[in-house]
């Protein structure tokens, strides 16, 4: 489990939709929810978020049961854009309140992403949102919204695996009160399943290199964003309480990272996304 900085508690291992969409989407996300997940990360930009408001009416939770995340858009940093890229999600999503309204990529170039995050902590005024976060900031970004605020986003999210581990980040994190989510947790085509830190821990433990995985975010007080259409393996994904890595293990599976590790040129001081 994890925590926000005001003690609400979070799951300790959410679910990643994109590229879930249709009704193959909305299958997989129901599938989701039945197994036990209980928070579901979207984004404008994933273009299902209607399917994600449809998967939560389906799967007859009560509303206050999940948590539901959304990003606006590098095209909605502005003010006003921004404030009404978060009323157009509440439309899609058929919500009243988002749980957590994230900006999904600094752009640095644009200059606007403070001005994002100060939109989105109105929309928090207005009860659009409880909690404001962001995705893809730099610890440079997050001490100007911090200087600019008064206070850190309660969560970033970011590209983190074996192969970007991220150790840099996730101590400003740490020192900022920020909560540390992981996309790609495990490594999408680069996962490394089949290295040695990874299988031998798996081979011990007798669970899958993916569950090892995902346990080694948690150990580093990481909430990882597994996404999967497959029921069996969405369930193995959640199941990753019940087991404990060595301390040495952990560190084994973070050298493995290197510094060319992040899956595609995705560096938030360059990388733009609109």
């Amino acid at each position: 489990m994890h925590t926000l900085r005001d003690g609400t508690p979070l799951p300790h291992v959410g679910f990643g939709t994109y590229p879930l969409r249709d009704e193959e989407g909305i299958e997989a996300m129901v599938s989701a929810l039945e197994v036990g997940y209980r928070y579901l990360d979207t984004a404008v930009n994933y273009e299902n978020e209607r399917e994600v408001g449809e998967a939560l009416r389906r799967s007859g939770l009560p509303r206050e049961d999940v948590l539901v995340a959304t990003k606006i858009p590098g095209r909605a940093h502005q003010r006003d854009a921004a404030i009404a890229s978060v009323e157009q999600s509440l439309e899609r999503l058929g919500l009243d309140q988002v749980d957590v309204a994230l900006v999904h990529w600094p752009n640095p170039s644009q200059g606007h992403y403070v001005e994002a995050v100060e939109a989105l902590l109105e929309c928090r005024e207005r009860g659009f949102v409880r909690f404001v976060g962001t995705s893809n900031y730099t610890e440079g970004h997050l001490r100007e919204v911090l200087d600019a605020t008064g206070e850190a986003p309660v969560l970033n999210q970011i590209e983190c695996h074996p192969l970007f581990p991220q150790e840099e980040m996730l101590a400003v994190h740490e020192e900022l009160g920020v909560l540390t989510q992981a996309w790609s947790p495990l490594g999408k085509r680069e996962a490394q399943y089949d290295a040695a830190p990874v299988s031998d821990a798996a081979q011990r433990l007798g669970v899958s290199p993916a569950q090892v995985i995902l346990r080694w975010h948690l150990e580093r007080g990481v909430m990882p964003l597994p996404k999967s259409a497959t029921p069996s393996r969405q369930a193995a994904n959640l199941d990753v309480v019940g087991m404990e890595l060595t301390p040495e293990e952990v560190a084994a599976i973070t050298a493995l990272g290197r510094p060319d590790g992040r899956l595609f040129g995705g560096d938030p001081e360059t990388h733009e996304e609109m």
